[in-house]
């Protein structure tokens, strides 16, 4: 009992610690850029860069976890994310501050491809879904203490505080692991690491997502994102071929639950995870809210996300999954389109509610898909089916920062934010939430095709 206990702690208290991080550092945007006389381009890549290397580094450190076990990655994941976390309260000019980031992410991918295996892995199924909401719920708790607190550190004690804080948490979580969780798991031991698909893994993802990211300044970066998705193509046809792939392209190909659900989870992270990034720069930077005030009612989105998490967890293990989350990914897709009609003029209380409304609806469908992603694969795959479910978060995320950073470039992409008027930077935000809606379309239809084919399933 001891070992659940410690597991799940350890597991809740690292899924609180990334996503507090991401937002309580969206309130520190505009005195980032301040700081450093950074534009809206330049201080974006400082989330950029910690998405993109944790994006690249997770499916081979999902099969490394399955090697050599799960807690051999989960501490030193937490290690080296405190570290950096230190060091980028120190950094001395915005491009040491994104270099640092981009480190940290190698932590933080480290974390994120163990902390759920682990869990799957110490509790039996018939409880899957009720730990999966509880860890879920401590995300969104993160995600909802994340403004509130960010902005209020940021009022009274600067950004650079944001990143201390996070360290020193980090820092406790990796005692705790290394003196109270003990034990260890492992999928696959002895089997070999495919060394030439890693490769092929991180150096296309990598490619790809920095070439999209920085699209907007100068064509040649188009060919980088293409020689990244070359090497993606590269490493799909490896992988079909390879003994002990890092990712089993069986289990998409003859496992249409996984597939799908590793689609509608990378779409809706795309469409959902900038948003909050778009707003924070909309109530501080066009709005002229203080970083207070806009923590505040940042609040709303992810309160909602912590109330209906386990709820939504406990569902999912009686009801079908995919329908669940379904239904959440329709709410999503509604709030987006109404922030489409965001302007200067919005009443607040407007505002406030739509973000009720999308973190109503990401509440939904975050806890249901990843359990019936990981109820999809047998025990021996979980910490690839974690990785993989990992990796189209941070992916999702990476692609919805980049679509944020192109869009918001076309408007002020080169002029400090504090010099963008707010026209620019609400024409920019409204033309950004358009194209997220319309991905969240593509994660709905992708959803209801889950939700047939799994009928086709159970009448065969």
């Amino acid at each position: 009992m001891k070992v659940k206990a410690y597991a799940l702690i350890a597991s809740c208290a690292a899924s609180f610690i990334t996503p507090f991080f991401a937002n309580a550092l969206n309130l520190a945007v505009p005195q980032i850029s301040e700081t450093f006389s950074a534009s809206a381009s330049a201080v974006s890549w400082s989330q950029n860069s910690f998405l993109l290397v944790s994006a690249a580094f997770l499916l081979p450190f999902g099969r490394v976890a399955d090697i050599v076990g799960r807690k051999k990655l989960f501490a030193p994941g937490l290690l080296v994310f405190a570290v950096f976390s230190f060091l980028c309260a120190f950094a001395w000019s915005i491009e040491w501050l994104i270099l640092f980031r981009g480190i940290q992410g190698v932590g933080a991918a480290m974390i994120f491809t163990t902390s759920v295996a682990i869990l799957t892995s110490v509790f039996p199924p018939e409880e899957r879904g009720k730990v999966l909401g509880i860890n879920s719920s401590f995300t969104y708790l993160g995600l909802s203490l994340g403004p509130a607190v960010g902005g209020f550190m940021t009022h009274n004690f600067g950004w650079t505080s944001i990143f201390i804080f996070s360290g020193a948490l980090s820092l406790a979580v990796f005692v705790l692991v290394l003196s109270k969780l003990k034990g260890e798991w492992v999928g696959a031991p002895g089997e070999p690491f495919d060394w030439r698909g890693s490769a092929f893994c991180v150096l296309g993802l990598a490619a790809f997502l920095y070439g999209l990211s920085t699209l907007d300044e100068h064509w040649l970066f188009g060919l980088i994102a293409l020689g990244g998705l070359l090497l993606l193509l590269i490493f799909v046809r490896h992988e079909t071929r390879a003994r002990h792939p890092i990712l089993p392209l069986h289990l998409l190909r003859g496992n249409r639950m996984f597939a799908y659900s590793s689609l509608v989870a990378l779409l809706s992270y795309i469409a959902n995870f900038a948003p909050l990034f778009l707003i924070s720069l909309y109530l501080q930077s066009a709005l002229r809210f203080d970083p207070q005030i806009a923590g505040l009612l940042l609040l709303i989105q992810p309160t909602l996300m912590v109330v209906l998490s386990p709820i939504a967890g406990r569902l999912s293990d009686r009801v079908s999954a995919s329908l669940v989350s379904l239904s959440g990914l329709i709410i999503c897709t509604i709030s987006l389109l109404l922030f489409v009609f965001i302007g200067l003029e919005t009443p607040v209380y407007l505002t406030a509610m739509n973000l009720a409304l999308l973190g109503a609806g990401f509440g939904l469908f975050a806890t249901p898909n990843s359990n019936a992603l990981m109820g999809s694969v047998e025990k021996r795959f979980y910490g690839m089916a974690s990785s993989s479910l990992a990796s189209m978060r941070l992916c999702g995320q990476s692609i919805s920062m980049a679509l944020a950073t192109l869009v918001l470039s076309r408007y002020a992409g080169s002029v400090p934010l504090p010099q963008a008027t707010p026209e620019q930077l609400s024409a920019g935000i409204r033309i950004a939430f358009a194209v997220f809606a319309a991905v969240c379309v593509l994660g709905v239809v992708s959803a209801i095709k889950r939700q047939r084919s799994a009928r086709v399933h159970i009448s065969a």
